[in-house]
């Protein structure tokens, strides 16, 4: 007998196993108890035979409830009609503890309840998908930056001044200064790509937004590569391949968990391949105008503008060079159109929303500390992050990517809040 995990069973037909999970359903026909069992790996069907067993192994079965965990041995067989493929004919099970009513069950439960009990909810097969799809996006971006040679560098949450502006900032005392939990990890990036020449971050980061609709949270992750030497269209070119490869990616590998999601992959098969649509910031206020929006030149996209940008072509969509006022300080003009931002966001289709925003930076010394002074901002806290431009100033470009609208675009949810596994809200901070 050996110690298996129920994704292995396939190299087991024929032997005894036991297996150490916990019962996720159960039902009986006659002198049949049929036993759903998750591992954390899978779920087994496993068939306990009454004439084939001994009674207290059939009384234990019985006495199961959802969510007790346990031992089963038995033999692993064959069964394509089964989740796997595989079925368990169980000769042994070994109750480690019996579960009372488990909060959970298949009836239909409110949000609110389902969020109080998130640290049970994420056992149910659908919010065990989603964490798994999230898994493999997030082993992807660190391997496609592996392979490209950049350097992970560890920005601090806990920062003196704001990445961009102070207003959706979370202050907190620092021994008696003030200091804010991160927006980003960028301005941090910055000067490690002086040193690495391709870097990137990668951790939690907090938005004091008041917002309650279905694109935010207050605690989310964020992918932020920076790349000394790169220009805008470069950097254009980056954020494609990035997207295009993680969908490729999770496409491919994830298939078990959509199945289980319901989720309409061929909606996704487009964002695959490259290239991308790029539209000016201004042809697209053109296009929203044509589509019967009140949109007028100088206006940040909202969602509904946002999502009859990016659903013609079933691809996210790359908006580029913003109106300066309406972007962050440190983004570079356009040397075409100096009120212009060399900034991009890009959409995803379907209503997702932005789900990468990036820019070419300042490198200029004497620009980046006019803009510092024209966005009101305090000096001091910067002079480190103009020390980048005093010493040996350089052209770069970045962008960032959040975890959660990714997560959310590729599952097809309706909500930030099942991207995460513990969701940080406007009126939620339990569990």
């Amino acid at each position: 007998m050996v110690d298996a995990e129920i994704r292995d069973l396939r190299e087991h037909i024929g032997e005894e196993v036991r297996i150490q999970g916990w019962l996720y359903n159960k039902r009986s026909s006659g002198k049949l108890l049929f036993l759903i069992l998750r591992d954390g790996s899978g779920y087994l069907q496993a068939v306990v035979f009454r004439p084939a067993v001994a009674d207290s192994v059939w009384q234990a079965a019985e006495a199961l409830t959802q969510e007790s965990s346990l031992r089963v041995v038995g033999k692993v067989k064959e069964d394509r009609r089964s989740p796997g493929g595989v079925e368990l004919e169980v000769t042994a099970i070994e109750t480690v503890a019996l579960c009372p009513d488990y909060p959970i069950s298949p009836k239909e439960h409110g949000i609110d309840f389902l969020l109080n009990n998130r640290h049970l909810w994420l056992r149910s097969r659908r919010q065990h998908a989603i964490m798994r799809v999230r898994n493999e996006l997030l082993f992807g971006i660190r391997e496609f930056f592996y392979q490209r040679n950049f350097v992970c560098i560890d920005s601090p949450i806990l920062t003196p001044a704001a990445c961009e502006g102070t207003s959706t900032l979370f202050e907190t005392d620092y021994f008696g200064e003030k200091a804010y939990l991160s927006q980003s990890g960028q301005l941090y990036l910055e000067p490690a790509a002086a040193a690495h020449g391709k870097v990137y971050c990668f951790g939690p980061t907090f938005r004091a937004e008041k917002s309650k609709t279905r694109r935010h949270l207050m605690e989310f992750w964020m992918v932020e590569p920076e790349v000394a030497w790169m220009r805008f269209d470069a950097l254009l070119d980056l954020a494609e391949e990035f997207v295009s490869t993680l969908v490729a990616r999770v496409l491919d590998r994830c298939r078990q968990e959509f199945e289980w999601l319901e989720r309409d992959t061929t909606a996704l098969e487009p964002a695959a391949s490259r290239p991308y649509p790029r539209i000016d910031y201004g042809d697209a206020v053109a296009k929203l105008q044509a589509k019967g929006f009140p949109t007028v030149f100088g206006d940040d996209f909202g969602g509904d503008e946002e999502t009859a940008l990016a659903d013609e072509s079933g691809k996210p969509v790359m908006i580029t060079r913003y109106p300066a006022v309406i972007k962050a300080f440190y983004m570079e003009p356009d040397p075409a159109d100096p009120s212009r931002a060399l900034a991009v966001d890009m959409i995803a289709p379907q209503g997702y929303g932005e789900i990468i925003g990036g820019s070419e930076r300042i490198g200029s010394y004497e620009k980046l500390e006019e803009r510092i002074r024209e966005h009101g901002l305090p000096r001091q806290a910067f002079e480190w992050y103009l020390d980048i431009r005093r010493y040996g100033g350089f052209p770069h470009s970045g962008f960032g990517m959040g975890i959660e609208r990714v997560v959310s675009w590729l599952c097809g949810l309706s909500h930030l809040r099942e991207a995460i596994p513990y969701p940080r809200m406007l009126n939620r901070l339990y569990p």
